[in-house]
């Protein structure tokens, strides 16, 4: 599986952005996805994931980011509202066989895609 995310950028506070995650493989629906992200000077953290239907999120983006995937199209989306100054990350997606806050448990990682959030 390959990943690509998309669609960071610089969004005032308040603001909106939505992140996409395109997959490789006609076996894209049978993997976990979820997105980390990684702030300057900080370790990678899990935001969110998604598979079969469930979601769970990181208690900090809870109520203002949705992940969201369709599988028939091979991608995973992170809609992300109301957003932060310590929003400000590099996001990644990733796909794994569990279904878990750990990275150390996703095999396949996007490139990463910058969100700057300003004060």
């Amino acid at each position: 599986v390959q990943l690509q995310a998309s669609g960071g950028g610089l969004v005032q506070a308040g603001g909106s952005l939505r992140l996409s995650c395109a997959a490789s493989g006609r076996t894209f629906s049978t993997y976990v996805v979820g997105w980390f992200r990684q702030a300057p000077g900080k370790e990678r953290e899990f935001v969110a994931v998604t598979f079969g239907g469930a979601t769970t999120y990181t208690g900090s983006v809870k109520g203002r980011f949705t992940i969201a995937r369709d599988n028939a199209k091979n991608t995973v989306s992170l809609q992300m509202n109301s957003l932060k100054p310590e929003d400000t990350a590099v996001y990644y997606c990733a796909a794994g066989s569990s279904f878990s806050r750990n990275s150390y448990a996703y095999d396949y990682w996007g490139q990463g895609t910058l969100v700057t959030v300003s004060s």
